[in-house]
């Protein structure tokens, strides 16, 4: 992407100030930016004692070797101990860590006393099953709380978990365990999905004809299916960890140690996996909880919807929320099973206060109608959270009038994979939030827009989004492979770190992302993002989603190409079509108008709800479809052309 004419297009003059209340007695108020500001190692020395220590770091940040670095490195910890020991050892044993709210209905409680027995069982099953410091151990598991349990167990003896989004295929599975070289796989029969059992355990069998290393398969019983059994491999988890002690004493690890691998989801070719270590990463993820969440351990009750298999189950359910002491909720389900208001019933039963979830979801909830939450008392909730993508400003409002009573503010939070924890948000009680913006980067984060040439780039202007200092929860290399970390995201600007992300900078300096820079289109000239042609168009009252692609065009060299889920009352037609094209126009100016708009019942999404935007340049330009393995549901594409071709406007 050339970013000479980025343009930017989206002008938004909405402000919403913080709640008195909450400014008042916010966690993080704006000192802490100019505390950072002054001397940033010494304000993430002073968020690391916010952790146990078995050993106190004296070392803060050793760059020595960049992009290589180590953060508290002659510190030494034990993260499951501070996620369950130490709040039980301060008298917490009988605050609620998990409500576990099961797809069918079924529920549990898990306090922090019951957790710290559960953990420590695990621990010794663990031990009990040859799994010793170093090891790695692959998880597939469904959104129950053996989940976390399990996470936790491996944290505790020095294993790295490797976990596995439990609807990914069993090659995908396979390619995941013998990257990491897994000795010990952990697994369900299968969770509940959609109002039925989803099998899991048959592509772990399928994934390990496949790989060697494998010893051991621990297997959950959770829906009671059929399962293929492999004697001397395969154990049942109530047989083996429930008769385990629940004593179990956690050793101190260094900061240092490896927590986790995170295969990044949608690559192509051999998985790209994550590495994490342990320290750094808790102190980042349990001060950005408790500082964008402003989390009061006391009272609140949080809730994030994300699956355990991506970046946001690990930060933000398991490390961030138990080392912070929270209580949170855990739902196995899906938002509209057994109906389209799940979600909001959850959020009454438990009296949720925090809510974080995706922009995808919200422009779902949005399609389906603004009477399905109205239903339901959501008056507990106080803060609302976005994550996985840019949310555009329609959908935060709709957020923030339908979920939040007009009154709830919205973090949206803008990190990765990568970075391991929150790095671009607003705090509740110090922003003065703009719908879709991500605005500032948090108190101890260097992060700007840069152009081409890796000079800042003016307010007003747009480029590429840079981290310049490195972050204690940062990413340390990719599994195995030192050279693909430095040339993936250390080889574009040098000394900064890039992932990809376009952004720009509005008049006040506030930073709003645009997407992959991939899905840039350069249209007569202009660098055109889909992020805001999309916004442009879910801006008008007909419409629920939209997808924008660039594809090919003699003429203007990219066309724009959109994709659009009307809303349930919305007639499509030749008028409609007009309609939105005039309303593009209008909102970001002719150049962006779409050459073509295409209405569809569905778009495709990953499991994660990224939308895939390469499978609609496939259909856009006329080329056949390709790979659709990581879609969460493949026939979406034959849905998608079945319906095509549809009203075109090119005039």
């Amino acid at each position: 992407m050339s970013n000479e004419s980025l343009a930017n297009l989206l002008k938004e003059e909405r402000r919403f100030a913080p709640p008195a209340e909450l400014a008042a007695s916010a966690n993080v108020t704006a000192d802490a930016y100019t505390r950072a500001l002054e001397d940033r190692l010494a304000f993430w020395a002073e968020q690391a004692r916010r952790l146990d220590w078995a050993v106190e770091p004296t070392e803060t940040l050793d760059w020595s070797n960049p992009p290589f670095a180590k953060w508290f490195a002659d510190g030494r910890l034990n993260v499951a101990h501070n996620c369950v020991d130490r709040h039980v050892e301060a008298g917490h044993g009988d605050r609620v860590a998990i409500h576990f709210e099961g797809e069918p209905g079924d529920s549990r409680t898990i306090t922090y006393a019951q957790l710290k027995d559960e953990v420590s069982k695990a621990a010794n099953a663990l031990t009990a099953l040859g799994v010793t410091t170093g090891d790695r151990v692959a998880v597939y598991l469904p959104m129950i709380p053996e989940a976390v349990i399990s996470m936790l167990a491996c944290a505790r003896i020095g294993a790295a978990h490797s976990v596995v989004f439990g609807g990914f295929s069993a090659d995908a599975v396979a390619s995941r365990i013998a990257d990491a070289d897994a000795k010990l796989v952990i697994t369900a029969d299968g969770g509940y999905r959609r109002g039925k059992p989803s099998a899991l355990k048959p592509a772990i069998d399928e994934a390990l004809t496949k790989v060697d290393g494998v010893q051991r398969v621990l297997v959950v019983r959770r829906t009671g299916q059929q399962v293929a059994w492999t004697e001397g491999r395969d154990v049942w988890w109530h047989e083996l960890v429930d008769t385990q002690s629940p004593e179990h004493t956690a050793q101190a690890h260094d900061a240092e140690q490896p927590l986790f691998i995170l295969y990044t989801s949608g690559t192509t070719g051999k998985p790209k996996g994550i590495l994490h270590t342990s320290g750094g990463y808790l102190t980042q993820t349990a001060y950005t909880h408790h500082a964008v969440f402003d989390l009061k351990p006391e009272s609140d009750v949080y809730w994030c919807t994300a699956d355990i298999g991506w970046v946001t189950g690990h930060s933000y359910i398991t490390y961030g929320p138990l080392a912070n002491g929270a209580t949170q909720v855990i739902y196995e389900g899906t938002p509209d099973t057994p109906h389209q208001g799940r979600f909001w019933e959850i959020v009454q039963k438990y009296k949720v206060t925090i809510l974080y979830t995706a922009p995808t979801a919200i422009r779902t909830f949005m399609k389906w109608g603004d009477d399905i939450p109205a239903r339901f008392d959501l008056s507990s909730l106080r803060i609302l959270g976005s994550v996985g993508e840019p949310i555009n400003p329609e959908a935060w409002i709709w957020y923030r009038e339908h979920i939040g009573a007009g009154k709830t503010p919205i973090v949206d939070t803008w990190w990765q994979t990568e970075t391991g924890a929150m790095m671009i948000s607003p705090l509740p009680g110090v922003t003065h939030t703009k719908p879709g913006s991500a605005q500032r980067p948090l108190p101890g984060i260097a992060a700007t827009v840069v152009d081409d040439n890796a000079a800042e780039v003016p307010d007003g202007s747009g480029g590429y989004l840079v981290l310049t200092e490195p972050w204690p929860s940062m990413l340390r290399t990719v599994w195995g492979d030192d050279q693909r970390y430095i040339d993936t995201y250390w080889s574009r600007f040098e000394g900064k770190y890039f992932a990809g992300d376009g952004a720009k900078k509005d008049q006040d300096g506030d930073i709003w992302l645009l997407g992959r820079v991939d899905d840039v289109m350069l249209v007569s000239g202009h660098n055109i993002s889909t992020t805001e042609v999309e916004s442009a168009l879910v801006g008008h009252p007909a419409v629920a989603e939209s997808a924008v692609v660039g594809a090919t065009d003699a003429t203007t060299g990219q066309a724009i190409v959109a994709f659009v889920i009307l809303r349930g009352t919305a007639t499509p037609d030749d008028d409609l079509v007009t309609d939105l094209r005039n309303h593009v126009g209008k909102t970001l100016g002719p150049i962006a108008k779409p050459k073509q708009i295409k209405i569809v019942a569905e778009l495709p999404k990953t499991r994660s709800g990224k939308i895939m935007r390469r499978l609609l340049r496939d259909i856009a330009e006329g080329r056949e479809v390709g790979d659709t393995t990581t879609l969460a549901d493949s026939t979406v594409m034959n849905l998608i052309q079945a319906q095509l071709p549809t009203t075109d406007n090119k005039s």
